[in-house]
């Protein structure tokens, strides 16, 4: 069984996917939501052909789900849906050249953070440490309600005598 990644290397992944993020929205070129890119993704990462189904079980969403997602992806040219000629109620998802390019070039910017996240920590510039917070001051003196509470109280036990 695998070890659990340390906080360190979980916070370390985060960054890489960050600012990989980062760079796929700062880039000119198609900006991706995380519901068209995992689709996209497990279309080029994973070798065996898809199907709109197939596609919705493996992400555990729904078939329009997957279907809105095909469509963006398809107008960008990174992936393209063909009726299966041997069920034609099944629909495959292609790859495409532009969306084989579109992964070179993620793999890249991954490479690029990933390299930028395992610089040594202390070539990072470090920050002043903040003041240490000020004490609370004591609390304010009862509010008018509390004071008649306060006064009733009393007089109840005397009654009780």
């Amino acid at each position: 069984m695998a070890a659990s990644p340390t906080p360190a290397a979980t916070d370390q992944l985060v960054g890489i996917l960050r600012d990989t993020t980062v760079s796929l929205v700062r880039r000119d070129g198609p900006d991706l939501s995380a519901r068209q890119l995992g689709v996209f993704l497990t279309c080029y990462l994973d070798e065996a052909g898809h199907t709109v189904r197939g596609l919705a079980a493996n992400l555990n969403v729904s078939k329009p789900a997957i279907t809105r997602a095909l469509d963006r992806l398809g107008e960008l040219d990174l992936a393209r849906r063909k009726t299966d000629p041997a069920d034609r109620r099944s629909v495959l998802v292609q790859r495409t050249p532009k969306g084989t390019n579109f992964l070179k070039d993620l793999r890249g910017m991954m490479a690029e953070a990933a390299s930028e996240a395992a610089k040594p920590a202390a070539a990072a510039p470090v920050a002043a440490p903040k003041p240490a917070a000020k004490p609370a001051k004591a609390a304010a003196k009862p509010t008018k309600p509390a004071k008649a509470k306060a006064k009733a109280a009393p007089a109840k036990k005397k009654a009780k005598a």
